[in-house]
């Protein structure tokens, strides 16, 4: 799945249609998984949300927004929900499992 608006709000009924169909999915935030996705790979949005704020804090203090530069995302997130993989059948290997920062039993 790619993050898009339509797909984060109907979150729940993405994730249901994907476990009625059998359909092992690759989401970008870890709330999908938490709510039975199979895995999510993407940015960290509280780290994001941090480096937001810094950038507010240093805005209010007299920055120009247009003098700060742009920020990339530097931290991503491996995360794996082995009960819906269980489900589906599939086989993490260990080698995924070794660098997923959470595992969903």
């Amino acid at each position: 799945m790619l993050p898009d608006n339509f797909i984060n709000a109907n979150r729940e009924l993405v994730v249901s249609m994907a476990e009625k169909y059998r359909l092992p999915a690759v989401y970008p935030f870890r709330f999908f998984v938490t709510s039975g996705g199979l895995l999510s790979y993407g940015v960290d949005v509280i780290d994001m949300y941090r480096g937001a704020a810094s950038y507010v804090d240093r805005i209010l203090k007299g920055a120009k927004a247009g003098d700060l530069p742009v920020q990339q995302p530097i931290r991503f997130e491996l995360v794996i929900n082995m009960k819906t993989a269980k489900a589906l059948g599939l086989t993490v290997p260990p080698s995924l499992l070794a660098r997923a920062d959470e595992v969903i039993e």
